[in-house]
């Protein structure tokens, strides 16, 4: 069984945030694959879907950010599920550029409270990952409260192409390898950040 995590915090004053673009993702794969996030266990809302002909549980912790961790453990252990081959993490980058994607195969958590949580958990860094990028167009002087306020109007249609990206990232991830992913959504990524220079 293959899981597709994607992080964030629960209730409607946190949904449209940067620090949500985990849990929007989720929701789009699983919009995608006519399904809906709404079965509780392991402390998490989940879905079972079918991706790229495997079978996949689709989830967002309930555990807040900061504590992802204990939900994802609780997952790995219901679906025996092996973290280095079977898990996907969905989270927001504050060091991408908005609406750009890159997929890695392993790392340390580069400051993300909920990535740490749970790298910790697990006790690997050997977790396939989708960042999407949330830097904010200017410097800002607080990044915690930067990633927990509301979207604008004006980033909607890019914020809708990213989660369809990541949900095409996550296909790709299932059907064709981590590395085939890397090779066709980093150079993409790449080549947002070098155009804009």
């Amino acid at each position: 069984m293959k899981l597709i995590v994607g992080l964030g915090n629960p209730g409607i004053e946190y949904q449209f945030t940067p620090h949500n673009m985990g849990f929007l993702a989720v929701d789009r794969i699983a919009e995608q694959c006519g399904v809906r996030v709404n079965n509780r266990n392991c402390r998490a809302q989940t879905a079972r879907a079918r991706i790229a002909d495997q079978d996949v549980v689709l989830a967002k912790p309930e555990t807040f950010m900061n504590l992802s961790g204990v939900s994802v453990r609780e997952l790995v252990r219901e679906y025996e599920a092996v973290p280095e081959r079977d898990l996907v993490l969905l989270y927001d980058e504050m060091d991408l550029p908005f609406g750009t994607l890159r997929v890695r195969p392993r790392g340390r958590s580069a400051g993300h409270n909920g990535v740490g949580s749970v790298l910790g958990a697990l006790g690997t860094q050997e977790i396939t990952r989708v960042r999407m990028g949330v830097a904010p167009e200017y410097p800002v002087s607080d990044g915690a409260a930067y990633v927990l306020s509301q979207f604008k109007k004006a980033q909607y249609p890019v914020l809708g192409e990213v989660l369809d990206t990541a949900a095409e990232a996550v296909r790709v991830i299932l059907a064709e390898g981590v590395q085939a992913a890397m090779n066709r959504f980093n150079r993409k990524a790449e080549e947002a950040t070098s155009g804009d220079s």
